[in-house]
């Protein structure tokens, strides 16, 4: 009987493994196949049998592909039955919660709301920023395991859409404590931020208002961030916009399909990007004419952290002449990953794998690879005169006041030393061009029609020749903290 359930989980790698392999078959014979799976095959029965200790033997087959991934390049991953939800969390940038950032207070031992979303469970309940989380369904927050207080305050806010979590509120200004039963709902993120908060919580898009130069932040290319930023374009040329700053600093990228729709917006026309893989049919992408707003001057900011769909962006709009890049040199992630769907046992996992690679419109390449020098050709350079490098200093400075201006309220005084070089740069390109004897045409919109690709799309992270496969983002280990965390 156990060697009939090892030989079920055996083949069942097997078969997985001979399938997805399946797309190289014309260099691989079946008796190659065969000999390599009996390696592994003899190797896992082995292990299975002789092993000191019991082993897991999922554990074993996990850690086997891992290790075959491993193999490959730092970006194709095997996500787990036990990671996917949140995988699919970072890619959406939805889940559900109450709608609010929190931070956790050493010393009063209490939750803090360092932002309420507006429209969201806890702001139409009357939470407020500065307002603090003392119990979650009855439990005191100060008897939370040490050092596990927020990770285990979000585990509890978090939760299936429709229903309650009860938490015991003390407002900042009184003195006696509320209990309130907050319904969780599917929470949104934006991707589409400002340079800092309004008092009410909504982000100020305006760096200049008097000038009408605006400021965009995109933390990542997630399905929604087209549309997002396509509604704060609009408001913005409704309010005379003149100039605009697009910040991709530290995006680590996203769906390709949300930067082609991205780039279209600032392009009417000529190629934005154009992928070619070993067995993926070659794509190209071109912008059109509908719903791009032009007449203004734009300056997009990348640094050592922008990476993938970020670049995608600032290559288009640098090959074209519409925007200048300023800022340092962007990381070099020219790969596409496919996300392919997989079952284990009955849950739900899945494979992202490096199935093809994109250019930019002037063919020049993206990619870094693992050889590549300083003096080689990869990645987005800022324009001529436009390169300014922040030091590891000033990297933690930036962060520290970043963190602060993106709360309502925060905890402490922004730093006043901090001065943002990069985008100092880019606002001045902004400004002189505006002030320059051949002043651009009013910001404008073509007439609205089809947007996006016009066509269905590949993302950053899989394939249309395949239906079943699922759209995901590409993420990689973030250098920078981030934001307070969402609930």
């Amino acid at each position: 009987m156990r060697r009939n359930v090892l030989a079920a989980l055996v083949c069942g790698v097997a078969i997985s493994l001979s399938g997805f392999t399946r797309v190289s078959s014309e260099e691989a014979t079946s008796d190659e196949y065969y000999e390599l799976m009996k390696v592994f095959v003899d190797t896992f029965q082995q292990i299975d049998r002789n092993y000191v200790n019991d082993v897991d033997r999922k554990a074993l087959v996990e850690a086997a592909v891992k290790g075959m991934l491993d193999k490959l390049d730092p970006y194709s991953d095997y996500i787990s039955p036990q990671d996917l939800a949140k995988f699919t969390e970072a890619v959406e940038q939805e889940f559900g919660g109450v709608g609010i950032h929190v931070n956790f207070d050493q010393q009063q031992r209490n939750i803090e709301v360092m932002t309420t979303l507006p429209g969201g469970p806890a702001a139409d309940a009357g939470i407020k920023a500065g307002d603090r989380i003392v119990e979650i369904e009855g439990k005191p927050v100060r008897e939370f395991p040490d050092g596990q207080e927020i990770d285990q305050a979000i585990k509890v806010l978090k939760g299936e859409p429709g229903k309650s979590v009860k938490v015991t509120i003390k407002h900042l200004d009184k003195d006696e404590t509320e209990e309130l039963t907050l319904t969780r709902a599917i929470i949104k993120l934006d991707t589409v931020l400002g340079d800092a908060r309004k008092p009410d919580g909504a982000w100020n898009y305006w760096l200049d208002e008097d000038k009408k130069i605006a400021y965009l932040r995109l933390t990542n290319f997630a399905s929604r961030s087209g549309e997002e930023m396509r509604n704060v374009l609009q408001q913005l040329k409704q309010d005379g916009l003149k100039g605009l700053v697009l910040d991709l600093r530290f995006n680590p990228g996203g769906k390709l399909e949300a930067a082609v729709e991205i780039a279209d917006l600032f392009l009417d026309a000529g190629l934005i990007v154009s992928t070619e893989g070993r067995n993926a049919l070659p794509q190209k992408f071109a912008a059109k004419k509908f719903g791009t707003f032009s007449g203004f001057p734009m300056a997009v900011l990348v640094n050592r952290y922008s990476a993938s769909a970020s670049e995608i962006v600032s290559a288009a709009l640098q090959d074209h002449h519409r925007a200048i890049v300023v800022g340092e040199r962007s990381w070099g992630k020219g790969s596409v990953q496919t996300v392919i769907d997989m079952n284990v046992e009955g849950s739900k996992a899945a494979l992202k794998l490096t199935t093809a690679a994109y250019h930019r419109p002037s063919g020049k390449k993206i990619h870094r690879f693992p050889d590549a020098k300083e003096t080689d050709e990869w990645g987005v350079m800022p324009d001529d005169g436009y390169k300014i490098e922040f030091t590891p200093q000033e990297l933690t400075s930036y962060q520290r006041a970043r963190q602060q201006k993106d709360v309502v309220r925060p905890r402490e005084p922004v730093e006043a030393d901090f001065t943002d070089t990069q985008l100092a740069k880019a606002v001045e390109y902004v400004d002189r061009e505006l002030t320059s004897p051949t002043k651009p045409e009013p910001a404008q919109a073509a007439d609205k029609g089809p947007d996006g690709n016009g066509e269905a799309s590949s993302n950053d992270t899989t394939s249309r020749s395949n239906p079943r496969r699922t759209n995901r983002q590409e993420r990689r280990g973030q250098l920078i903290v981030p934001p307070a965390p969402a609930t």
